[in-house]
């Protein structure tokens, strides 16, 4: 499986470079053209990912806030705030948890409530998510059928921060069935975080059981993530909200190669390797980026940013 989850991931990264057009957001106000240097001037928001095929995602703003993110497979993201921390998302929709470029046929929906410590520091997500599957149509007089609960988790994240630089050094998480008479965790990931600058350098997760008594096990598995040669320009993630990034980090059980979103600057090349290799092997992905005028990324990694001023 993890061999192919590199493969296909391969192949979508490296997939031809796109083109956009000029764009307007929901309420008609011109966006950044990507096929142009101009850039915006003044504040601005991330609106759109586009490739030259697809929407990747879109994102939405009550006043500075946001407040929404539509996905593929018609996939939403709600976010809501206390004051102006996020403090719950829910999603309801498709991954593609295996991340091998396919949305999964499963629908999934998850709400994660979110709570702070006294710094104003994101401490810990509870998650409780649901899987549904259903029988397909068969055209062209057998409807496809309704959708089944399949799975039910409850997971609980920890968030774990360097007390010499206060960046984010360590995520823990806890997993287990809902279900009658089931109180203990399960299983468990834990992932560490290095850092070259502000800017992170290497992210190691680890998954396995958690044994009687809630000692995590031997990992079962191990999952290397490296990010180098950074830019000096500025990453368009900087322009959401730190809970969310997160949160979309943590939407699926592999999504971590995603974590250059919580750099201020832009990776060239990162790699990927399975450390319970003896010798591991990176899979190893490169990319020219273009900028605009205030030095904002707008196209790397086959994938185009669209921005609009706030």
């Amino acid at each position: 499986m993890k061999r192919l989850f590199y493969f296909v991931l391969l192949i979508v990264s490296v997939s031809a470079v796109h083109s956009c057009k000029d764009l307007a957001d929901e309420d008609g106000n011109p966006l950044l053209d990507t096929n142009t240097n101009t850039g915006l001037n003044g504040k601005r928001a991330l609106y759109r990912e586009i490739t030259d095929s697809d929407t990747l995602a879109t994102y939405y703003y009550n006043g500075l806030q946001m407040s929404k993110v539509t996905t593929r497979g018609a996939s939403v993201t709600d976010v809501q705030y206390s004051g102006d921390k996020i403090s719950r998302i829910t999603f309801r929709g498709f991954l593609d948890s295996d991340n091998d470029g396919t949305l999964d046929v499963d629908s999934t929906s998850y709400e994660q409530q979110f709570t702070y410590g006294g710094t104003g520091r994101l401490e810990s997500i509870s998650e409780n998510r649901s899987v549904y599957n259903r029988t397909p149509a068969v055209p062209p007089t057998t409807p496809a059928g309704p959708w089944v609960l399949t799975t039910k988790k409850a997971k609980l994240y920890n968030l774990v921060y360097s007390s010499t630089t206060s960046k984010l050094s360590k995520i823990t998480m806890r997993s287990r069935d809902v279900a009658p008479g089931v109180i203990d965790y399960t299983d468990y990931s834990e992932t560490s975080y290095e850092y070259s600058g502000d800017n992170v350098s290497k992210v190691v997760r680890n998954y396995g059981p958690i044994m009687t008594g809630g000692a995590f096990g031997t990992p079962t598995e191990k999952l290397g993530y490296e990010y180098t040669n950074y830019d000096a320009q500025i990453n368009p993630y900087t322009l959401l909200p730190f809970a969310y990034k997160i949160s979309s980090i943590l939407s699926t059980d592999y999504g971590d190669y995603k974590s250059l979103i919580l750099s201020p600057n832009n990776p060239t090349r990162y790699s990927i390797s399975d450390l319970t290799q003896p010798v591991p092997t990176p899979i190893v992905f490169s990319t020219n980026y273009n900028y605009d005028a205030q030095t904002y990324m707008k196209r790397g990694f086959s994938v185009n940013y669209i921005y609009k001023p706030l």
